[in-house]
C-alpha cells in the first residue's frame, strides 16, 4: 500500500513539473510574441496634426462669440492665422526624425478652416514627442525670396507677409475689443514676426504626445493639438489692448507675444489607427 502511494506521489510530482515547465514556456512565448509585435512597425506613412483653436476652455468661434481675459477686456476674434514649421518627431528609442526642411512650412488658418498639417513619408516607429517652430527661422529667410519656394505665395495669400523686406508674419491675430476704459468697440491687431534679420522672434516648441503615435505601412496616426488663443495676450506676459491695441514692429512687446504664442500649444490626444479607419 505504501509502495503504491509513493508511486502515485512521484507521478503527481512529475505532472506538476510538466505543468510548471509548460507555464514558464507559455509565458516566455507570450513575452516573445509581445516583443515581436513591438518590432513589427515597418515601412512609412503620414502623421496628421490637427490644430484645434480655442480660447481657454471654449472653442474659438470667429466673429460670433466674445471672450473676456483676466484684464477684463472682452474680445471678439475675427482672425487667427499662424505659421508652424521645422517638424521633428522623437521615438521611444530617443531617435529623432527631421522632416524635409523645404517642405516643412505651413500656415494654419481658422479663417479659412485650414488647420490641418499632414507630414508625409514618416518612417515607421513609436513616436513619443514632437518639436516644431512657430514662424520662419532665419536660415530659411536668409535664403532670399527665391529660396522660399511655394511657401512665399501661400504666405502672401493668407495675409502672413508684411513685405519681403519686412518679412513674414508668424502670427496674425485680429478682432475687436472693449474694456473698462475702452467702452467703444475698437479694432485690435497683433502681427508678430521677425523683422528682417534684426529682431528674431522665431520660437520652437517641444510637446510630449502623452499617448505614443504609431507609424507603419498600416498605421497613420492623427495628433490633436489645442492652440489656446487666450495665451497670446494673457499668457505669462500680460499685454493690455486697452494700453496698445496694435502690436506689430515693437522691440519691446513683439518678443513677449512670441513667447506667449509659443506657450499656447498642448497635445489633447492621439488617435492611432489605419489610414482607412480615421
Amino acid at each position: 500500500m505504501a509502495s503504491a502511494f509513493i508511486i502515485i506521489y512521484q507521478q503527481m510530482k512529475s505532472i506538476y513539473k510538466i505543468l510548471a515547465i509548460t507555464l514558464v514556456l507559455t509565458v516566455f512565448v507570450s513575452c516573445s510574441s509581445d516583443d515581436d509585435t513591438a518590432t513589427e512597425l515597418t515601412g512609412e506613412n503620414s502623421v496628421t496634426l490637427e490644430f484645434d483653436n480655442s480660447v481657454g476652455s471654449d472653442d474659438l468661434l470667429l466673429a460670433t462669440s466674445s471672450y473676456t481675459n483676466s484684464q477684463n477686456e472682452t474680445l471678439t476674434i475675427t482672425r487667427l492665422n499662424y505659421i508652424v514649421s521645422n517638424f521633428r518627431l522623437t521615438n521611444d528609442q530617443g531617435e529623432t526624425f527631421t522632416y524635409e526642411k523645404d517642405d516643412s512650412y505651413f500656415v494654419t488658418s481658422e479663417e479659412t478652416g485650414n488647420t490641418e498639417v499632414v507630414l508625409e513619408n514618416i518612417p515607421a516607429g513609436t513616436y513619443v514627442s514632437i518639436t516644431f517652430g512657430v514662424g520662419v527661422d532665419q536660415e530659411k529667410y536668409l535664403q532670399g525670396a527665391e529660396g522660399q519656394g511655394d511657401f512665399l505665395t501661400v504666405a502672401e495669400e493668407t495675409n502672413m507677409m508684411w513685405s519681403w523686406q519686412a518679412g513674414y508674419k508668424f502670427l496674425n491675430f485680429e478682432g475687436t475689443f472693449t474694456s473698462d476704459t475702452v467702452t467703444e468697440t475698437t479694432d485690435f491687431k497683433v502681427h508678430m514676426g521677425s523683422h528682417g534679420s534684426s529682431l528674431d522672434n522665431y520660437k520652437e516648441v517641444t510637446l510630449s504626445l502623452g499617448t505614443d503615435a504609431l507609424v507603419s505601412d498600416e498605421m497613420s496616426p492623427i495628433v490633436h493639438l489645442v492652440a489656446d488663443a487666450n495665451a497670446i495676450l494673457d499668457g505669462a506676459h500680460k499685454l493690455s489692448l486697452s494700453k496698445q491695441s496694435v502690436i506689430m514692429v515693437s522691440e519691446e512687446k513683439s518678443p513677449l507675444v512670441a513667447l506667449n504664442t509659443a506657450s499656447m500649444f498642448t497635445v489633447d490626444h492621439v488617435h492611432n489607427g489605419s489610414e482607412h479607419s480615421h
